[in-house]
């Protein structure tokens, strides 16, 4: 059996294949993410998946029915950011 990737790893790359054309992010009960970090590293993904966001590794955000995880790098502006972006 291969080696287990990290949770790092294994968030990226379920982002990566899980994700739709519609969002850069993948929803964390919608897409299976949860069922499959359960499975996998047989532990609860919210609170891993917390201390990634914590870190600044990925960002996450509160959406109907779970949250939206992204990479850091794709995330959708926020706060003031989006204000810039709204008002050019």
């Amino acid at each position: 059996m291969a080696a287990k990737l990290s949770h790092e790893q294994f968030l990226t790359v379920a982002i990566e294949k899980l994700r739709t054309e519609k969002s850069k992010g993948v929803h964390a009960v919608y897409s299976g993410l949860n069922a499959a970090w359960r499975e996998y590293f047989q532990t609860e993904p919210k609170t891993d998946i917390q201390a990634l966001v914590k870190a600044g590794k990925f960002h996450s955000h509160p959406c109907k029915g779970g949250v939206m995880v992204y990479k850091a790098s794709e995330a959708p502006p926020a706060g003031l950011k989006a204000l810039k972006t709204i008002l050019g």
